[in-house]
C-alpha cells in the first residue's frame, strides 16, 4: 500500500508514540500503562488508511474528458454564479470527501494553472451551502486546449489544512496530484454551462476514473 507522503509525520509520530508507551509499561512493570495503547493505535490505523495513495492511472488521456479530481459523493449538480473568478454563470459538481475516502487531488484536465489563490475561512460541515465561499479553501483554475475547469478544495468542520502544490504559470498532467486536503472535505469543480455532465447526485466518485464531464 502506497502512504501519502502528507501522512508520514502523523504515521511516525503514533508509531513512536506506540512503541514508547510499549517499552514505558514493560519498564515499570505496569501493564494497565499498555491500555494507554489503544487510542494511539487506532490513531495509528486510522492513519493508515486515511493517508492511503492507490496508484490509478488514467483510462484514456482525452483534452474534451474531465476527470474527477476526488474520491467521494457527488452531492450537487447545479448551475451557480461563480463569482470568485469567472463572474458569470457555471456548472457545479461537488464531491464530498468522509474521513474513509482517499483524500489526494488530481488534475481532472491537462493544460496551465492560470489562477491560484487560498483564502481563510470557517470551518462550516462540507455539505453545508455556505462552505464553497465561507471556508478555508483553495481556488485554482486549469485552462485546457477544448476549455476552462475551475476547482475549490473546501476545508470540513474536521480538516484545518489545505495543501496545494500547483503554481500559476504551471502545465500540469491530467490525473497527476493537485493536492491533499486532511481529515475530511470536499471539492467543487466549475465547468462551463454547456460541459455534457456525465454523473449523477448520489454517485460515487473515483479520482482518476470517474469522467466527470466532457467538453463540447
Amino acid at each position: 500500500m502506497h502512504i501519502h507522503h502528507e501522512g508520514h509525520y502523523y504515521l511516525a509520530f503514533s508509531g513512536i508514540t506506540l512503541l514508547f508507551l510499549t517499552a514505558l509499561s514493560f519498564y515499570l512493570e505496569m501493564p494497565a500503562l499498555s491500555v494507554l495503547n489503544l487510542p494511539v493505535l487506532f490513531f495509528f490505523l486510522f492513519s493508515l488508511q486515511f493517508f492511503r495513495n492507490p496508484q490509478r492511472q488514467i483510462a484514456q488521456f482525452s483534452d474534451y474528458l474531465v476527470y474527477a479530481p476526488a474520491d467521494g459523493k457527488i452531492v450537487a449538480i447545479e448551475e451557480v454564479d461563480e463569482n470568485e473568478y469567472y463572474k458569470d454563470r457555471r456548472i457545479q459538481i461537488s464531491i464530498f470527501m468522509s474521513p474513509l475516502n482517499v483524500h489526494v487531488n488530481r488534475n481532472p484536465i491537462s493544460g496551465t494553472v492560470t489562477y491560484n489563490a487560498y483564502h481563510p475561512g470557517k470551518y462550516l460541515v462540507a455539505w453545508h451551502p455556505k462552505s464553497s465561499t465561507e471556508n478555508e479553501r483553495t481556488t485554482v483554475v486549469i485552462e485546457g486546449k477544448q476549455g476552462q475547469v475551475l476547482l475549490r478544495q473546501i476545508a470540513g468542520a474536521v480538516a484545518r489544512r489545505i495543501t496545494n502544490y500547483l503554481d500559476v504559470g504551471q502545465k500540469v498532467d491530467q490525473g497527476t496530484e493537485l493536492g491533499f486536503i486532511k481529515f475530511g472535505s470536499r471539492v467543487d469543480v466549475f465547468l462551463p454551462l454547456n460541459a455534457k455532465i456525465h454523473v449523477s447526485i448520489g454517485d460515487v466518485a473515483i479520482g482518476n476514473t470517474t469522467v466527470l464531464a466532457e467538453f463540447v
